[in-house]
């Protein structure tokens, strides 16, 4: 019987994470940053560090018995904005040297490592996507993709030097029990039922629930080997297709489809916007080149090894809108829906034409 530590548990995937293991009646240790606040209902004990100050983790395996415990380090900076590389590079690279570091010191069983599929190099050839041994901040690009892929070729220098270290690859985390609103792809969901979201992007990415993504995680440091990668996708989802399953599920308006060469234009200007009325703004020029990137990966490894088999998305997009239904997320009326459509298509063929 496993003891387990989960950083990032205020995070969605985090939090995820720990109500599997709750579920299963397992010993759970949570890490969570000084103002974050979890609901603690006493069955995970909670921790208050930070992975970028070595001294505050040490409380996390005091009492424990390393050989028996295992770490799932989820905590990091997603960014799909122009937050500075630095401060990334600070949290995903030098948080999970400390991390890993730790693991030495104590000699914990097994660490699994929640990467990203942004950090596997692209196919020139759009080839699909699977699990590589090659990581490398210029393979890649955007300043979180390139933390992603130092750290993860951390982890694997550590693991080849004899720590026990898997690393899992998730692709876009969707789904439930984002009690943060950390999520972008939540934020999508949330902006449209509150009609809030002004147009869609053509474009798409693949798009996973951050239930099985948890259990992934679990299945990885269970039955995943020694210094191998697994990547936790499921498919494909053009943004479009994503809302209509919204929409089904608790009505609105269809949007109207910017063109990727009109989003990448207005985005400025839907940025500024965003940021005035105190929001993250969701079409930034990162995110607009994800959606216009290669996003074929294959889970095949996943499935064969770890038993990985992700639920089908429009389940994922229905329990989501419930959530957020269950939270006070209620959808707008049609009418200011309108509205701020009209509004926000005006101001994007505006920023084109100027």
């Amino acid at each position: 019987m496993f003891a387990w530590i989960v950083t990032g548990a205020a995070g969605h995937l985090g939090g995820a994470i720990i109500r599997l293991l709750e579920d299963r009646k397992a010993e759970v240790r949570g890490l969570v940053l000084p103002h974050e606040s979890v609901a603690d209902d006493g069955r995970t004990r909670y921790f208050a560090g930070d992975v970028t100050r070595p001294e505050t983790l040490l409380p996390l395996l005091e009492g424990t018995d390393p050989a028996k415990t295992v770490l799932i380090h989820t905590a990091g900076l997603i960014d799909i904005g122009d937050r500075p590389y630095e401060e990334l590079r600070r949290v995903n690279v030098e948080g999970t040297r400390n991390v890993l570091a730790l693991c030495r010191q104590y000699g914990v069983r097994r660490m699994v490592y929640v990467s990203s599929v942004h950090a596997i190099a692209q196919d020139p050839n759009g080839g699909v996507l699977r699990e590589t041994t090659f990581f490398s901040p210029n393979a890649v690009v955007g300043s979180y993709a390139k933390t992603k892929a130092e750290a993860t070729r951390d982890v694997l220098d550590a693991a080849a030097a004899g720590l026990d270290a898997v690393v899992v690859h998730p692709s876009g985390i969707l789904g439930p029990y984002d009690k943060s609103g950390g999520n972008h792809l939540v934020q999508v969901i949330r902006d449209f039922m509150t009609g809030k979201l002004p147009a869609c992007v053509r474009g798409g990415y693949d798009m996973v629930d951050v239930r099985d993504v948890a259990w992934g995680c679990i299945a990885a440091a269970l039955n995943g080997r020694k210094g191998e990668c697994y990547i936790l996708s499921n498919r494909r989802c053009d943004i479009s297709d994503m809302l209509e399953m919204v929409r089904q599920a608790c009505g609105g308006r269809r949007l109207p489809v910017l063109p990727l060469w009109l989003a990448r234009a207005a985005a400025p200007l839907l940025a500024a916007a965003a940021r005035m009325r105190g929001r993250r703004p969701l079409y930034t020029a990162y995110s607009l080149q994800a959606l216009a990137s290669n996003d074929r990966f294959s889970h095949d490894k996943a499935t064969a090894e770890l038993g990985y088999h992700p639920r089908d998305l429009c389940l994922t997009v229905q329990d989501t809108v419930r959530w957020l239904q269950c939270h006070g997320v209620q959808p707008c009326s049609a009418t200011r829906v309108r509205r701020r459509a009209k509004g926000a298509s005006r101001r994007a063929v505006s920023a084109d034409q100027g």
